[in-house]
């Protein structure tokens, strides 16, 4: 049974990654610190359910933080993972405003130790066959702003602009990773996410968060007035995307290589809400903001390089994908996101 070393397990990305792995006869190993960056008994109940799926006997779950390098090499080396999805980080954009440790921790030297253990285990003739890590629409960062690009954003535009924390550890975990592939020869891909949205999402993240202000009544912040663009990406797509990407890693002298994983068609925010609120039967509530400096103006994914690899890429209707969503928040993750919810821990 091939074996897939899954960081993040616990988080958005990473559970539902794990779940399209399981589903197609892997054995996942799990890792997640399980912080309190957003409320965890939400990453309790992804990893609940995880073990509820028809093949959830092959997923195990270690409570690791990747600062811990001894634990972590020692996890990769007794497990010996053919391939590592690399999917824990620090995320968001506005909390790097107040509180920077984090990103340099876990997004820095979290992702050197990720590293560290492909080495590892190559040293100890288990070399993995394919590294696949998290960035992000992000790194694009200045290019964004209105009059400086045409979007959409190609692979090869340049990164050297980030206007946030979170950003500038994405374009430096992705050097970093370049230099580790090229020098150590070590296939390695990083996944750049456009506004990843879906059942099981992250309540810090707008779609979930206007979710529960449209149900609740409460007033939504637009900033910008709502002339914010972003390339929303329905979770079903990106574990697609993945898994169609395991079993073609780079080669040459330097094997490594970046994708974005979007879905080619941008939103304003005030549509989206407006969407959402349709689906939803509620009227939202507008709360009208100015641009702050931590927002991009659009993102907009350039994915043929992704077509071009694997003849495929992300398209799933924006009113699909929010309909999805809606049914899950109504019928589980209202629950699991009250104030008083418990869960137990997988």
């Amino acid at each position: 049974m091939k074996t897939a070393l899954v960081t993040g397990a616990a988080g958005f990305i990473g559970a539902a990654v794990s779940a399209r792995l399981l589903a197609s006869g892997w054995r996942v190993v799990g890792l997640d610190n399980l912080n309190d960056y957003y409320t965890p008994v939400l990453k309790q109940a992804r990893l609940t359910h995880l073990k509820t799926l028809p093949n959830g006997n092959n997923f195990t779950f270690h409570k690791l933080d990747l600062t811990n390098r001894e634990a972590i090499l020692a996890l990769a080396l007794e497990t010996k993972p053919s391939v590592i999805i690399h999917l824990a980080a620090q995320a968001g954009v506005r909390y790097g405003m107040e509180h920077q440790l984090p990103y340099l921790e876990s997004n820095l030297i979290g992702h050197f130790t990720v590293l560290q253990a492909t080495k590892a285990l190559a040293d100890a003739g288990h070399p993995v066959t394919h590294l696949l890590y998290a960035s992000s629409s992000s790194v694009y960062g200045a290019n964004t702003q209105p009059g400086v690009k045409t979007v959409p954003f190609s692979e090869n535009d340049t990164i050297t602009s980030p206007v946030s924390l979170y950003a500038a550890t994405k374009a430096a975990d992705e050097l970093l990773t370049h230099a580790w592939s090229h020098q150590f020869k070590i296939p390695a891909t990083g996944l750049r996410f456009f506004t990843v949205y879906g059942p099981w999402g992250r309540p810090d993240m707008t779609p979930l968060m206007f979710t529960q202000s449209i149900m609740a009544g409460t007033p939504i912040p637009l900033f910008n007035k709502g002339d914010l663009w972003r390339d929303f990406t329905f979770i079903d797509d990106i574990t697609e995307a993945i898994e169609r990407l395991i079993p073609v890693p780079p080669a040459g002298n330097s094997p490594h290589m970046v994708f974005n994983l979007g879905n080619q068609n941008p939103v304003q925010m005030l549509t989206f809400v407006e969407t959402l609120g349709r689906i939803l039967g509620h009227t939202p509530v507008l709360n009208l903001q100015p641009w702050p400096a931590t927002e991009v103006y659009k993102t907009f994914a350039d994915t043929s390089r992704l077509r071009a690899t694997v003849g495929w890429a992300p398209s799933t209707p924006l009113e699909e994908g929010l309909t999805k969503l809606a049914e899950w928040y109504l019928g589980t993750g209202q629950a699991l996101l009250a104030p008083e919810a418990t869960v137990l821990a997988a």
